[in-house]
């Protein structure tokens, strides 16, 4: 257990560095050079660009209040909170609207951590519903209202707000290391929710979290003469929008944003293949589909049961989406097989089981033809193999079977004994445990085991508190 813990976190930490060092090396290796940047462009330029980034901010709020989203309308009040901040940051430049003033840096340094701030309430499960876009549509007059309050503030008496915090301070560095916790956070929830479904557009969030992470140092620790401080206000921008287009477009889909939330279950994975498992799947699914139904909704069984009880035993997001993959395709090798055998409903002859046995390597074959991972493959080719070396086709036992595996052989014996067939009826949910609890540690895994048995348990406790 330790070992898969320790994996799920190199993963994710793997991919924040990645979408991190980029950004993170240009303001090391260059931020530190001095430019003379006209004041002017920071007020026109920050300032119009925040300003029209706030309304479309705004914009997406009232997409989803509309669409009963709450979760999409804290993400919406988050965006126009910084980039609120921002405009006001950019229009108190001195020399324009007023002189020398501490707004300009109160402004600066407090949009990326307010805005942190609003981002990680979007986990709270009480969001999920629509009652709840209300109360946040409400947060976000408040959030703007004092915004607002506060460069008028700045503008009749620029003494009011003091300069702080001043660049490389400690209250600068305590401020970053809120900052740096809070983008932290929400990395890892939209780091996990990217390792599972492989969008491009969660891949996107990820990279934008990460350079308003980045721009935090720059925005607290450099000052207005060195380029790393204008770099950071563009990564602010360009970060806003990352994160902001991809809710955008979840929206016009009809679809809740899931990256921020880190409430997406791999189970989702199988429920929405469709929309998660990209066109190779979802087509050989439609092939299964047409040759025999109950081999599609069997595959879509197995892989649901194994994706929970992967989960259960802590496997990493990416060891959990090749599981929920192979357990969608594990037996597409039946394509190939007669439908007279498939469909027999009587008992089969020697021959006939020796074709139906052959289904694994066909498999495994075609999903390595079409790109698909070696995991992937092997969980096709080895799913009817045991512990002891009974199994089919190679006959290896455990020391050459992975969890992964051991998860599949346990899940689809567990659907297929629940699964009325033309020659037999399903057997009881009881009998069907007791088979598997029976087997244990000789042909099935033991820890497989009970990790179904915990899944099924809390399923159980579930329907009978709904019915309650």
């Amino acid at each position: 257990m330790g070992r898969l813990l320790r994996q799920r976190t190199v993963s994710l930490l793997a991919l924040l560095a990645t979408c991190a060092v980029v950004p993170g090396a240009v303001i090391h290796f260059f931020g530190g050079t001095e430019v003379e940047i006209p004041s002017g462009f920071h007020f026109f330029a920050l300032g119009i660009s925040a300003g029209l980034a706030t309304a479309a901010a705004v914009v997406l709020t009232l997409s989803g209040a509309r669409g009963g989203d709450a979760r999409s309308v804290v993400i919406g009040t988050a965006f126009s909170s910084m980039a609120a901040l921002l405009c006001i940051h950019g229009l108190m430049t001195p020399g324009f609207l007023v002189g020398m003033n501490g707004l300009v840096a109160f402004s600066g340094a407090a949009t990326l951590p307010v805005g942190g701030a609003v981002l990680s309430v979007a986990a709270i499960p009480q969001l999920r519903r629509p009652s709840a876009v209300r109360p946040v549509l409400i947060l976000q007059g408040v959030l703007l209202t004092l915004i607002l309050a506060l460069g008028l503030t700045g503008v009749i008496d620029p003494a009011l707000v003091p300069a702080v915090p001043e660049y490389g301070s400690p209250e600068a560095w305590a401020a970053l290391g809120v900052g740096i916790v809070i983008y932290g956070v929400l990395g890892v929830r939209a780091g996990r929710t990217y390792l599972l479904t492989r969008r491009t557009a969660d891949l996107t969030v990820v990279f934008g979290l990460m350079l308003l992470a980045v721009s935090l140092f720059p925005a607290l620790l450099m000052d207005y003469d060195e380029i790393g401080w204008w770099m950071g206000h563009g990564f602010e921008l360009v970060g806003i929008g990352l994160v902001g287009v991809p809710v955008a477009l979840d929206l016009h889909r009809g679809a809740q944003s899931r990256p921020l939330t880190n409430d997406l279950r791999a189970s989702e994975l199988v429920s929405g293949a469709d929309a998660f498992m990209g066109p190779t799947v979802r087509a050989l699914l439609v092939r299964l589909g047409v040759k025999d139904d109950y081999t599609a909704e069997h595959t879509r069984g197995v892989a649901l049961r194994a994706v929970q009880v992967g989960e259960e035993l802590g496997l990493a997001p990416v060891r959990l989406r090749e599981l929920a993959v192979g357990g969608l395709l594990h037996d597409v090798g039946k394509l190939a097989v007669s439908n007279d055998i498939l469909q027999k409903p009587g008992a089969l002859t020697d021959d006939e089981f020796d074709e139906i046995r052959k289904h694994p390597e066909i498999g495994s074959e075609l999903v390595r033809e079409l790109g698909f991972s070696k995991q992937v493959a092997r969980l096709v080719l080895d799913h009817h193999e045991r512990l002891d070396g009974t199994g089919y086709p190679r006959g290896v036992g455990a020391p050459d079977l992975d969890i992964e595996t051991r998860i599949m052989a346990v899940c689809d014996v567990f659907d297929a004994l629940l699964s009325k067939r033309v020659y037999r009826d399903a057997w009881t949910l009881e009998d069907a445990l007791d088979h598997l609890s029976k087997a244990a540690g000789t042909k099935f895994d033991v820890a497989c085991v009970n990790a179904l048995e915990c899944v099924i348990e809390r399923e159980q406790a579930e329907s009978a508190r709904r019915a309650a």
